[in-house]
């Protein structure tokens, strides 16, 4: 499971020219759902998005507190993009994505238990396979990038 996550002080998800999803400060989380991904990816995936420590303390020390230390609201955008290959010609090749229905029973699952683990009522989301237009105002910016297990990380020769 890959998963772009952004700190944000504001983001929202439109469909069909109507706002369905929104959020004030907080994490905007595109989420990509691979072929082989299971419920030990989704795990991985919420823990990071719920603890990775992208806010400053109360004191203004950097990178000290996680949306659930500072109680923030998550909004949360399916893209199967994010497993898309881009190695060979231009076209990109998402045979690595999870096929429609299995990836929005799984993406249902990962909401349910990203509620779970924190407050359903701080979590928003898009709608699965919508065409959608998300508006994010990137705070820092801060984006970085998360995999349940994919990367590996060369050390320097």
């Amino acid at each position: 499971m890959r998963a772009v996550l952004q700190r944000v002080a504001r983001a929202s998800v439109t469909v069909d020219q109507q706002v369905v999803g929104s959020i004030q400060k907080g994490v905007c989380v595109l989420v990509g759902i691979g072929v082989d991904d299971t419920d030990k990816d989704v795990d991985y995936i919420i823990n990071k998005i719920l603890n990775i420590r992208v806010f400053d303390d109360e004191q203004g020390a950097m990178w000290k507190k996680g949306v659930k230390d500072l109680g923030l609201e998550v909004l949360c955008v399916s893209q199967f993009t994010l497993q898309g290959k881009t190695v060979k010609g231009n076209k990109p090749d998402f045979h690595q994505a999870m096929k429609t229905d299995q990836a929005k029973a799984m993406y249902e699952n990962f909401l349910l238990k990203l509620g779970q683990a924190y407050d359903p009522v701080k979590i928003k989301d898009g709608v699965f396979g919508a065409m959608m237009t998300v508006d994010i105002a990137n705070d820092g910016p801060v984006t970085l990038q998360l995999d349940s297990r994919k990367f590996t990380y060369n050390s320097p020769a």
